[in-house]
């Protein structure tokens, strides 16, 4: 019998015996597109017992991470993302900022950690940060680690050395999302090439830093591109540790503001195959999450998402408060790692 976790399984899932997924090892061969948008296309209830039985033979039950992420530098990019309201490129009420002091970042570190969060993310809007920029990035890590918080980091594009230097600050997690499939990429953004982005991400790993590295949903591409996006994220040796799967917040002025919204049961099953092409990934509800409301999360959790961005703000878009996120987790029975610990 084929392991769940391999390409061949995509096919025969609907049959297959769930204690298979605690006997059989992770697969070690590539991950196809056409058979990951198999997956995709199984009757529903059938992908998520598949991707629920995978789950649960690589988590702990009710295990979810908290994440808070902070802006430390808002708005000016000079990259044209179409999704993205930071973009210099697009008027969206988006007001350029400074790099934030560290005084400031550990004041809102502190405030995370007190409501519950295991790993603090600090946010810059750049293409690629100059070596200055490192240096105060790194004071800002440093500061966040004292404080027993995990840290992650999403600078834009690295260099080999830079990646090191925020290693050697203690910077555990480095954010660069591929956003989306490599042939709709182009549809998406001119300014930067796909393999930029895989470039910066091979520096991180070469660093020692894990990757936190994701998609976004809903930004007119199709089921195809959605399935490659999960093979590259799936195919990466070793997969990201951290996956997010971003619904499209459509904001008024940016290209994809008059995108068609995703299907909420579509949004399901990209996080149901991301679980089950990367068993051992924290994949994360991230982006979005203020508009599937709290059903289409509940169906997100049951598919496999062991992981939230929590708090009032994602970067510079609403996200569910605080009190909101530890209502849903308590009616659902899942903890937080602070709360379980």
């Amino acid at each position: 019998m084929s392991s769940p976790h391999t390409p061949d399984a995509a096919l025969s899932a609907v049959h297959w015996h769930p204690r298979a997924a605690a006997t059989q090892p992770a697969a070690k061969e590539p991950w196809p597109v056409a058979q990951v948008q198999a997956l995709l296309e199984m009757p529903f209830m059938a992908l998520m017992f598949h991707a629920q039985t995978v789950h649960h033979a690589h988590w702990s039950a009710g295990d979810i991470e908290l994440a808070t992420l902070l802006s430390v530098k808002t708005g000016g990019c000079p990259e044209n993302c179409g999704y993205c309201p930071q973009s210099a490129a697009y008027d969206t009420g988006v007001k350029a900022d400074k790099l934030m002091d560290v005084a400031e970042v550990v004041r809102a570190a502190q405030a995370a950690k007190a409501a519950g969060a295991s790993r603090f993310c600090m946010g810059a809007a750049w293409r690629a940060p100059k070596d200055r920029d490192i240096a105060q990035v790194s004071a800002m890590i440093a500061a966040v680690k004292a404080l027993g918080l995990e840290s992650c980091a999403t600078l834009g594009m690295l260099a080999p050395h830079q990646a090191q230097a925020l290693r050697d600050a203690g910077l555990d997690y480095y954010n660069h999302n591929l956003d989306t499939g490599p042939d709709y990429y182009r549809d998406v953004v001119s300014t930067r090439q796909y393999q930029e982005r895989l470039d910066t991400l091979a520096h991180v790993r070469a660093a020692g830093i894990s990757v936190c590295c994701g998609g976004i949903v809903g930004m007119g591409e199709t089921p195809v591109d959605r399935a490659a996006l999960l093979a590259q994220l799936a195919n990466m040796q070793p997969y990201p540790e951290s996956v997010p799967i971003n619904s499209l917040v459509r904001v008024p002025g940016t290209p994809l503001a008059d995108s068609e919204p995703v299907d909420p049961l579509d949004f399901v099953r990209v996080v149901a195959v991301a679980r089950i092409v990367m068993p051992r990934a924290r994949i994360r509800l991230s982006a979005g999450r203020q508009q599937l409301g709290e059903a289409v999360q509940t169906l997100c959790f049951m598919a496999g998402a062991n992981s939230i961005f929590y708090g009032d703000k994602l970067l510079v878009t609403g996200n569910p408060e605080a009190d909101s996120d530890a209502k849903l987790l308590a009616k659902l029975g899942l903890a937080s790692l602070k709360t379980a610990a």
